[in-house]
């Protein structure tokens, strides 16, 4: 009678309805309903916000997700700036582009510690293939035209002498469009992730030139430690919305930590079947490539943020001379409450 009567006096009190749960001691949400976007779900690089939907975490924390997947980073961006998604699941260095434009957004927790991006060249189109200086002139699929698959083949291009408008970028998605393009010889080399990446790696399909699914190939191409996918949204957002960011925040963290201890029956038992792309043994050994750049805490590192911003500054004239506030790009203070809160 008791649990009853105090569950009737949330009720009256309009508790329940904003995301107060009985037995739990959680904070009013300021709102509960949420759009993230999301450039490219199937990706690892996007799984922990996979992990947080399917096993129900985000409606644990009393929130109603609805997640819309683009082709790309750079479209899911788009959502958020026209004003259809409140939060984006994506790369941390659109946080320091959009400064660059004087406009501020934030992230507030990190999926990944390591980019899982791989430049690959076509052994179709350019079996000779000895250096960049060869794709000058030839078509590089993305996933979208701004994402980050894009900046990371600038940056790679930019360090064999190579400038943007000396290639030519194709949006070829991350999945079986990202598989027909480099196929039917339509792109001369390709930046993706997995599982896309190891499907053409076992059938010889391409040759890689530069890799970022470990922490050690991070730091090789980029010279330190580069944040890659996480929540970010606009910084008016989480000042207005601190409760749901914290929500949202332990929903992820939540995932991460999941994810650290599945085994690979519990990843195949928890993914929609369509990210299999039809072959469990290959989805599963893709997995074993990138699982040591999923972030175990959500934290983004001290030296990131720089590690980004010196990428960036190489190849992007927005960027370059301009004055980025780091502090302003990223907090961990959620993540932290997070982290306490599963330990």
């Amino acid at each position: 009678m008791q649990r009853r009567q105090f569950v009737t006096a949330l009720a009256a009190t309009g508790l329940i309805g904003a995301g107060i749960r009985p037995g739990f001691a959680q904070a009013r949400l300021e709102k509960t309903k949420i759009a993230i976007a999301v450039g490219g779900k199937n990706l690892f690089y996007y799984l922990p916000l996979t992990i947080a939907e399917r096993l129900n975490y985000f409606k644990d924390e009393g929130l109603d997700v609805e997640i819309s997947d683009f082709a790309g980073g750079s479209k899911a961006l788009q959502a958020l700036v026209g004003g259809s998604a409140d939060v984006v699941s994506g790369a941390y260095e659109h946080t320091i582009l959009l400064q660059a434009k004087n406009q501020y957004i934030r992230a507030f927790v990190l999926q990944g510690r390591a980019p899982q991006i791989v430049f690959g060249v076509s052994n179709k189109t350019l079996p000779n293939y000895k250096s960049l200086a060869d794709l000058r002139g030839k078509k590089i699929g993305v996933t979208a035209p701004g994402s980050s698959t894009n900046i990371m083949a600038n940056f790679v291009l930019a360090k064999g002498g190579v400038k943007p408008n000396e290639v030519a970028f194709v949006g070829v998605g991350a999945s079986s469009g990202a598989l027909a393009a480099i196929r039917s010889g339509n792109i001369d080399a390709i930046v993706n992730l997995d599982p896309v990446i190891t499907m053409l790696e076992r059938d010889k399909e391409i040759r890689v030139i530069s890799d970022t699914r470990t922490l050690k190939e991070t730091v090789s191409v980029f010279g330190g430690n580069m944040p890659a996918g996480c929540l970010y949204t606009n910084e008016s957002f989480i000042q207005k919305n601190p409760n749901t960011t914290q929500a949202l925040t332990n929903a992820m963290v939540r995932a991460l930590r999941w994810l650290q201890t599945a085994g690979p029956s519990d990843l195949i038992k928890t993914v929609p079947d369509a990210y299999l792309l039809g072959d469990r043994a290959l989805y599963l050994d893709a997995w074993s490539r990138v699982k040591e750049a999923i972030s175990p805490d959500g934290l983004i590192p001290a030296d990131g943020p720089a590690t980004a911003l010196r990428t960036l500054q190489a190849f992007d004239e927005t960027v370059k001379g301009k004055s980025i506030d780091l502090s302003k790009t990223f907090t961990n203070e959620f993540t932290k409450k997070a982290d306490a809160k599963y330990k």
